[in-house]
């Protein structure tokens, strides 16, 4: 129980250190523990896990906290990667377990300066034709009337004859 409350204080409070820098190069890469052991698999035996040996392995890291030692090799060298400002986390090879996982598009911005620039040149298009278009416009915008649609109101000059 005060295990449990200790963690509930502290939840980056672990107990065993091996297991503490694996979290912490998991953290790094954004990724969970599982999917970073899948990676360290991958890295280690040059291939993609088993899916006969999942569960082995699953149960020993994440269920016992036992931490194999190429797993913890990994982690130290993404920890050291990382320090050394050589690692980066977006590379997509460190989510191809993560189906969830959103990259930004590049020129995203550029794409999205486009799009506004269009949508913009055909709203104003479809202002100007529409004011073009009608006979003698009172306005820009909607409602368009018309000069016959208003009535006619005669200036002071008119009414005095001048």
């Amino acid at each position: 129980m005060a295990g449990l409350l200790a963690t509930l204080v502290r939840p980056d409070r672990e107990d065993d250190p091996e297991r503490g820098i694996v979290i912490q190069a998991a953290n790094i890469l954004q990724i969970g523990e599982f999917q970073f052991l899948q990676l360290a698999y991958r890295e280690w035996f040059g291939h993609d896990m088993p899916p006969e040996e999942v569960d082995g392995h699953f149960r020993h890291f994440i269920l016992k906290g036992q931490t194999p030692h190429w797993v913890l090799q990994y982690a130290e060298r993404i920890i050291d990667w990382d320090a050394r400002d050589l690692l980066d986390e977006r590379n997509p090879d460190y989510r191809r377990f993560d189906n969830l996982h959103y990259s930004r598009i590049p020129r995203g911005v550029r794409q999205f300066a486009v799009a506004v620039a269009c949508v913009a040149l055909v709203l104003g298009g479809g202002l100007m034709i529409s004011h073009y278009g009608a006979h003698k416009s009172m306005s820009v915008l909607p409602p368009f009337f018309d000069e016959k649609d208003l009535p006619q109101v005669e200036t002071p000059g008119e009414l005095r004859g001048s």
